[in-house]
């Protein structure tokens, strides 16, 4: 079996509860990817959960509760040494330093700007967009991509069109892909 890509996921991409479900679900056996994420990461997200978003601090500990338990071996440990060698935006730099530690191929963020290239140059971790990490894994494994689509459509009790419509603000080109393949006109 060819190994799975890891994806460290910045908070950014994990707060927007759509995007969220789909890229957990993408991870769940059998994962399309391996997700990654540290404790600071969780705690980011919560906390931005209740600041930001006011969701009762119940609420949010939950959402963080959950993807721990569901998620165990995502976690990554022994990541805080390296954050003072990171070079990007001081704000992220834990992020990038968990990504080297866990030797995840892609740091996965809406927050590109805060990774520019020099920051990463001479390391494998590819700093992506999520629609263009959501693009590859449609091409590494588009079919279960669009089962898990149709899976979290049921699970939330929406139709297809309404869950692309809801992503489609977040990761737009990669909504056209699977809206594409649906119309029969391609995959990529």
């Amino acid at each position: 079996m060819k190994r799975r890509p890891v994806g460290i996921l910045d908070a950014c991409v994990l707060i927007p509860m759509p995007l969220a479900d789909t890229l957990l679900r993408l991870a769940e056996p059998p994962a399309v990817f391996q997700a990654r994420w540290s404790d600071d990461i969780l705690r980011e997200v919560t906390r931005t959960l209740e600041v930001r978003f006011g969701k009762p601090a119940g609420k949010a500990l939950y959402r963080e509760s959950a993807m721990r338990w569901a998620f165990a071996e995502a976690l990554v440990h022994d990541y805080g040494a390296l954050i003072a060698d990171m070079q990007c935006h001081v704000k992220d730099r834990h992020v990038l330093a968990a990504a080297v530690a866990c030797g995840a191929d892609f740091l996965v963020t809406f927050n590109l700007k805060d990774f520019p290239a020099h920051c990463t140059a001479g390391m494998p971790v590819a700093v992506i967009g999520p629609s263009a990490f959501l693009k590859m894994l449609w091409r590494l494994d588009g079919e279960t991509v669009a089962a898990r689509l149709a899976e979290q459509a049921a699970a939330i009790g929406v139709s297809m069109e309404v869950l692309l419509d809801r992503l489609e603000k977040l990761v737009p080109g990669f909504v056209a892909i699977v809206r594409a393949a649906a119309d029969g006109k391609g995959t990529s």
